[in-house]
């Protein structure tokens, strides 16, 4: 339950801010539960959860608001989120909290909201209907779903094997024999109860799922094993592009540094996408032992999770079809975006749980059986240990932790770079280090931004440097205070932008 003190503290940082933000919503609400608030419930339930204070009033400084009427907005509440009797106000309505908290002489009502799991979005108001009523949240504001993102949550409580779908122009000879000479023999090693009772190669690919009962080739086949799957789905690969700075089109006229749009199985993009990332990394060598070791800015093991989870777990919707995987590899971070968001039970606060919860649960059997190509693993273990690895590998490397955005039909994961040299001895000596240039840097850009376009708001900020909302205030605060960007507008203000001094 949230604290009397938690609340002050966040009500301190609304004030610094001067709106409320991603995670929190302030409202008056002096006689009676303002009726937008159903909206408010529905963007917290369907994004990440968040923090909804009634009695406050945000047109006064976020001051407590006089004569509140505390016990009858309560009722009003728990009477909306009530979806028993039939007369709450939200479909699908989230778990949540709600305490009484005394602040500055006043009551307030701070109500916590828990995301939804992903298998029971939408939460929606029913008056509205799920099209109409569905909404996220997007800093401060409760947006109305597109028609597509509504279908995308809708659809994860639905077991879709879309990896199971028979791809029909696709022909036996259009799978490439040897891997699945293979992929039998590692099975009748692996896993001998699978092949039981199988006499012929027809029947052992039925078995394993490269095609179905008709002796269609399936999806999950044709991409652990094709010859060329992307004559069947020219969109499905990997796009491997290198910008030059911190954003897109810092570069100017120079659009990519280098680009690389790694094809074939899922075995070789997941090869062709570490290479293509590897050489685009600096490289340094560090005294281990009595002998010297080459080590990559990212360790590779954490670029060939991130990639053989992009390809195993987007989502294979046909409607996503011309979509590819993005790499984007800037100065200070890579960023992997695929189609989908998260599936069945999963929630945000659950990714490093070790909970494993699949999409595409045949083409993930079979990334467990097909071998890698030159190497003698395979891509997927399936017991939800490939996040963990990789938020220990990289704090084991000093680096900062991945940072994991599930948004509605999208996935993306952010690996930072550190900021070493290509020589061993300019490398940053800790964690402390890392972070303070980290710091630097964020603040270098916002400058550069602020001096190329002028004005710009947090949001838009935000949105070009990929800094969460608070550390983009953080930075502007040090630059305010090294007089080198002001305010256009006081805090209270939510037209306020900055500019350079």
């Amino acid at each position: 339950m949230i604290t009397e003190e938690r609340v002050a503290s966040i009500i301190t940082r609304l004030r610094k801010q001067g709106t409320d933000d991603a995670s929190v919503e302030v409202k008056e609400c002096r006689s009676s539960l303002s009726k937008d608030i159903w909206e408010t419930v529905s963007a917290f339930a369907n994004t990440h959860g968040g923090l909804i204070i009634l009695g406050l009033s945000e047109r006064n400084g976020f001051t407590p608001v006089a004569d509140f009427a505390i016990e009858r907005v309560c009722d009003q509440f728990i009477a909306g989120v009530n979806d028993r009797n039939g007369e709450g106000k939200v479909v699908n309505p989230p778990r949540y909290d709600i305490a009484r908290i005394e602040h500055e002489g006043a009551e307030l009502l701070a109500i916590t909201l828990e995301e939804l799991p992903a298998n029971s979005k939408p939460c929606y108001i029913k008056s509205k209907g799920m099209q109409a009523g569905s909404y996220k949240r997007c800093d401060d504001q409760d947006l109305l779903l597109s028609a597509s993102e509504t279908l995308s949550l809708s659809s994860a409580a639905l077991f879709e094997s879309y990896d199971r779908t028979p791809v029909f122009d696709a022909r036996i000879e259009d799978l490439n024999d040897a891997l699945l000479t293979a992929t039998f023999e590692r099975a009748l090693t692996q896993t001998p109860r699978a092949l039981t009772g199988t006499t012929t190669r027809l029947e052992r690919m039925r078995r394993l799922n490269f095609i179905d009962a008709d002796g269609n080739i399936t999806r999950a086949g044709i991409l652990a094993a094709g010859i060329y799957p992307q004559q069947f789905f020219p969109r499905l690969m990997i796009d491997v592009a290198v910008h030059p700075g911190m954003e897109k089109g810092d570069g100017g006229a120079i659009r990519f540094a280098d680009r690389s749009l790694c094809e074939g199985t899922i075995g070789e993009m997941i090869g062709d996408a570490v290479q293509a990332i590897r050489r685009n990394l600096k490289t340094r060598s560090t005294v281990r032992g009595v002998g010297r070791v080459d080590e990559i800015e990212i360790p590779e093991e954490v670029l060939r999770e991130v990639i053989a989870n992009a390809l195993i777990h987007r989502d294979y919707n046909p409607r996503f079809d011309g979509q590819a995987i993005n790499v984007d590899i800037f100065d200070d971070r890579i960023e992997v975006r695929n189609p989908g968001g998260l599936y069945g039970s999963m929630r945000k606060q659950t990714l490093t749980s070790g909970i494993s919860c699949c999409r595409n649960s045949t083409l993930m059997r079979l990334m467990s059986l097909v071998p890698l190509p030159l190497e003698a693993g395979s891509p997927a273990e399936g017991n939800g240990s490939g996040i963990p690895m990789m938020i220990h590998s990289c704090k084991e490397h000093g680096l900062k932790e991945p940072l994991f955005c599930p948004g509605i039909d999208q996935f993306k994961v952010t690996l930072f770079r550190p900021s070493w040299d290509m020589d061993a001895s300019s490398a940053p000596r800790d964690k402390q280090e890392v972070s303070e240039k980290s710091v630097r840097l964020g603040e270098e850009a916002i400058h550069d931004l602020l001096a190329k376009y002028g004005e710009m708001s947090v949001n838009e900020l935000q949105e070009q440097t990929g800094l969460n909302k608070t550390q983009v205030r953080n930075r502007l605060r040090k630059l305010i205070a090294a007089g080198k960007v002001i305010p256009t507008a006081p805090a209270s203000s939510k037209k306020r932008a900055y500019r350079t001094a």
